[in-house]
């Protein structure tokens, strides 16, 4: 994985090049992982005019040991429990191998410490280094496919044993923990995201923090959860009903909201708009009515965080690349009645291999439980 980094890198500097900056701090922690294998808690990157370098606060024993940078990158540790800033510390690196601009993370820096950045090298030129390194991370390598796919299978396999157990009278809290036990009990480093479950009239609503409502008969049931490995997050989102035979009106909700996830999936293909995606799910909905209670996007990337670029919402710019992953999550809550919600993670492949590959494989036939 050596080379993968080190090309990373390399993309990065030339876009920093081009841009009239000699060095760059990238100090957003899923970007440091991205570039150099691994983001210790507080480490910062500095790509610098003569070398690289990752900057760690506090002593080596300090850093998760599962987390092993770049064998290429050699680890620079601040003296002490309180060394220092790592940020503030790497600017005057940087400055001392003759350069003399520095493009950081202007939106994941404070204003103190962009202060404290001009002050340890005031001739230091700061520029905005902006989204740079998120835009390299949207489009993924089959490294990082492949560890998202290990990850769907986790959730996967988590969600289904929870199927398989006794539901009615265990609370949304009981079952969000014990599906969190098992991701992590199949392999996974530990939940994507706070998971979430919703039991009657809470089951559909977008963002629901589990209580302790009990599962009772007759409920729509919708579960949301995302497995992390390697680093990787993925999610996957079903809805099922307690009891022997949902309702008319819960039958008819669901179609109505499976209908709309499969034109999401069906136009992702590279090249589409990502607005258009959005707009294939929502119409769906739309058209019977539901302008109210939809969720605000339709999907968003997955990887190194669980809400990456792209976007899928109405006024998202840009176009789907291949072997980008993608969220589809339509959903539609009924205050007062519950809701329904579908969400499957997907990468974006051409028509030639296959079309959009699903990696969360759940079935999502509207199961009694």
């Amino acid at each position: 994985m050596s080379e993968v980094y080190a090309a990373r890198r390399t993309r990065l500097r030339e876009y920093c090049n081009a841009g009239g900056s000699a060095a760059a701090l990238v100090s957003r922690p899923a970007n440091v992982r991205y570039l150099a294998g691994a983001a210790p808690h507080g480490a910062v990157l500095l790509l610098g005019k003569t070398e690289d370098l990752l900057v760690c606060p506090g002593s080596s024993a300090d850093r998760p040991t599962q987390e092993r940078p770049d064998e290429a990158l050699r680890v620079q540790t601040l003296p002490g429990a309180a060394g220092g800033d790592p940020a503030v510390a790497a600017a005057g690196l940087a400055a001392g191998q003759g350069a003399d601009s520095l493009a950081v993370e202007e939106h994941h820096l404070t204003v103190a410490r962009h202060r404290a950045l001009g002050s340890v090298a005031p001739r230091l030129r700061l520029a905005n280094l902006g989204s740079a390194v998120e835009q390299l991370r949207v489009v993924k390598d089959e490294e990082e496919i492949s560890c998202l796919r290990i990850g769907a299978e986790i959730a996967d396999q988590a969600l289904g044993e929870l199927l398989e157990s006794i539901l009615v009278g265990r609370t949304e809290r009981h079952l969000a923990l014990e599906l969190e036990r098992r991701l992590v009990d199949h392999g996974a480093d530990g939940p994507a995201f706070p998971t979430s479950v919703g039991t009657g009239p809470n089951a559909g609503r977008p963002g629901h923090r589990p209580t302790d409502r009990r599962v009772e008969e007759g409920d729509f049931l919708s579960v949301c959860l995302g497995a992390t490995y390697r680093g990787y997050r993925c999610e996957i989102g079903r809805t099922f009903v307690i009891g022997t035979a949902p309702a008319d009106w819960q039958i008819e909700l669901y179609d109505l909201v499976f209908a709309a996830q499969r034109a999401g999936r069906e136009s992702l293909v590279p090249g589409a708009a990502c607005r258009d995606v959005d707009r294939a799910a929502r119409q769906v909905l739309d058209s019977a009515g539901y302008t109210e209670g939809l969720t605000i996007l339709t999907g968003h990337g997955v990887g190194l965080e669980i809400d990456e670029d792209p976007q899928l919402s109405p006024a998202a710019m840009g176009k789907l690349d291949a072997c980008v992953p993608v969220t589809v999550e339509p959903g539609v809550h009924l205050p007062g009645r519950g809701g329904v919600r579908i969400d499957d993670t997907l990468v974006v492949r051409p028509e030639a291999d296959g079309g959009p590959e699903l990696l969360t494989i759940t079935t999502k036939e509207l199961l009694a439980l």
